[in-house]
């Protein structure tokens, strides 16, 4: 496989304007002046790939038409031109494209010019990415998860987003990121007092980081802070990223039950009109998808060749409120998922041809996390703590497990992240009250830069045995900063010859914390 490093300056200026401004009928660049010519603002990104096509993204300073080649090759010979697209305020001049008829297993580079819409022939130098096609046939597949970026006031300080950086040394097919990809309810500060003594320094901030996010541009702004990090940028130029969304990116456990009346940090009071602004922002800033059923869904599937089939859950905007959730029925207000979205992933799992199903959710099954954590009171997450029969959102979860055991459906594997720490469960009905499920995995990543939690308390409705688990410890204390050290991710490598998969949790220095090589049931 060809690899992209950023550092290598031949082949981003080899990559030159010339033979994409051929094309165009422009004229070639003046450089008389650079505050003249346009430029792109917060590096690429790729996305969603699958084995036929995949989503580009960038940003622009100004109105401009950004011009698109793509290749198999890093020279861009015989590259294809596609048609340009224009930038606009209305999308904070945000572009991206959904690239197709793309040949499997094969690395596509793309590269974009933009020309000033002001003054067309004012045009950019190139910037360029690359992706690799999911595969045909089976081929060893490696990627990576984690989740919770920037959060807790813990921003860029000298180092930067370092984990980003550790998991581009992998070469992984795609990064998986798990949610609170934002803190959009986390203000930050150009200086924290480390409890240790010292300082941490936000070496790098802007005034959208300074307070909760409110407005649209507020919530841009939130992203683009994390595209002010270099290795946030190096990632994202040589490898895709396929997002999903949990609380932070609009603001702390928020569902249709959040208050907040007292909260003085907000003068937006209505957690729907955050929640749109959010949304927006989200599908604007990423290389998620279109859907053109519901434009702004989140839960996909992304079929990566015959080994895997990655289904994205969206366990935030069909949730009833945050409650005791403790129903004895499954209703409306006891739903995580929402009918819809748990008829969809039902029959995409039977549907899937795929040996190992990876089901990406972006909060636990088995921990409890508590909507009002200082009273240990309500339910966040699936479990509500009481170590009974299903109740509440667990009822969704146990229907959902029983059809997976009795539509014979194999090889499930959970990851997650939102508790900021990393383990590795094992779920095992003999342990469990409720017991009409075949027994799984889930793995936890993160933070990949944030504060340090945990641990959680277990829930034992579904019998969760602790494997592996590395959290601050009681002398530690809540809130590590990342200069600890405790920021995680996992990587997961599944073999094209035997068709095991390896699961392995990271720590942001690439200590390897646990490993376990999982074999994958055969169908009779």
């Amino acid at each position: 496989m060809n690899k992209l490093s950023m550092t290598r300056r031949a082949f981003v200026t080899s990559a030159s304007a010339a033979g994409l401004l051929g094309a165009s009928g422009l004229a070639l660049p003046y450089y008389s002046r650079a505050s003249q010519r346009p430029a792109f603002t917060h590096g690429v990104q790729s996305g969603d790939v699958d084995a036929t096509s995949g989503m580009v993204w960038t940003r622009t300073d100004r109105p401009a038409r950004v011009m698109f080649e793509v290749s198999s090759t890093e020279s861009f010979a015989n590259a294809t031109r596609l048609a340009p697209l224009d930038t606009s305020p209305a999308s904070d001049y945000t572009v991206k494209r959904l690239l197709t008829d793309l040949a499997a297993d094969q690395d596509i580079f793309y590269r974009m010019i933009a020309a000033d819409l002001a003054d067309i022939n004012a045009v950019s130098e190139p910037i360029v990415g690359r992706f690799r096609t999911a595969p045909a046939s089976k081929r060893d597949v490696r990627f990576a998860w984690s989740g919770d970026t920037a959060g807790q006031g813990w921003g860029i300080d000298e180092i930067g987003m370092k984990t980003y950086s550790t998991i581009g040394k992998h070469t992984p097919d795609f990064f998986l990121h798990s949610g609170d990809t934002i803190y959009a309810d986390g203000a930050m500060k150009d200086e924290v007092d480390l409890p240790a003594g010292g300082k941490w320094k936000n070496v790098v901030l802007i005034d959208g980081k300074r307070k909760v996010a409110e407005t649209l541009d507020e919530y841009r702004d939130q992203w683009k802070y994390n595209m002010m990090d270099r290795n946030v940028l190096g990632l994202s130029a040589i490898c895709p990223t396929f997002y999903q969304w949990d609380d932070h990116e609009v603001l702390n456990n928020w569902s249709d039950s959040k208050d907040l009346t007292a909260d003085d940090r907000y003068k937006e009071k209505s957690i729907h009109v955050l929640a749109a602004r959010a949304a927006r922002a989200f599908h604007e800033m990423t290389t998620i998808r279109y859907e053109p059923s519901e434009p702004g869904r989140v839960y996909r599937k992304i079929a990566y060749g015959p080994l895997l089939d990655v289904f994205f859950l969206d366990m935030r905007s069909y949730r009833g409120p945050n409650g005791p959730d403790m129903q004895e029925e499954m209703t409306l207000q006891s739903r995580m998922l929402g009918e819809q979205q748990t008829k969809w992933l039902k029959r995409e799992l039977a549907n899937s041809k795929a040996t190992w199903k990876i089901i990406a959710a972006d909060m636990p099954l088995g921990l409890v996390v508590w909507d009002n954590a200082a009273k240990k009171a309500g339910a966040e997450a699936v479990s509500n703590g009481d170590n009974g029969a299903p109740r509440g959102r667990e009822l969704e979860f146990a229907d959902l497990l029983r059809f997976i055991k009795n539509a014979g459906i194999t090889n499930t594997v959970w990851l997650t992240a939102d508790v900021h720490y990393t383990a590795a469960h094992y779920y095992n009905p003999d342990k469990a009250q409720f017991q009409d499920f075949n027994p799984f995995w889930e793995f936890v990543s993160g933070p990949i830069h944030a504060g340090t939690f945990g641990p959680n308390d277990f829930d034992m409705t579904f019998g969760p045995e602790l494997k592996f688990i590395k959290a601050p410890t009681a002398e530690q204390g809540q809130n590590l900063p990342p200069s600890a050290g405790l920021q995680f991710f996992g990587l997961v490598d599944i073999s094209g010859a035997s068709e095991q998969m390896t699961v392995r949790l990271m720590d942001r220095d690439d200590n390897e914390l646990y490993k376990v090589t999982l074999d994958p049931v055969r169908s009779a």
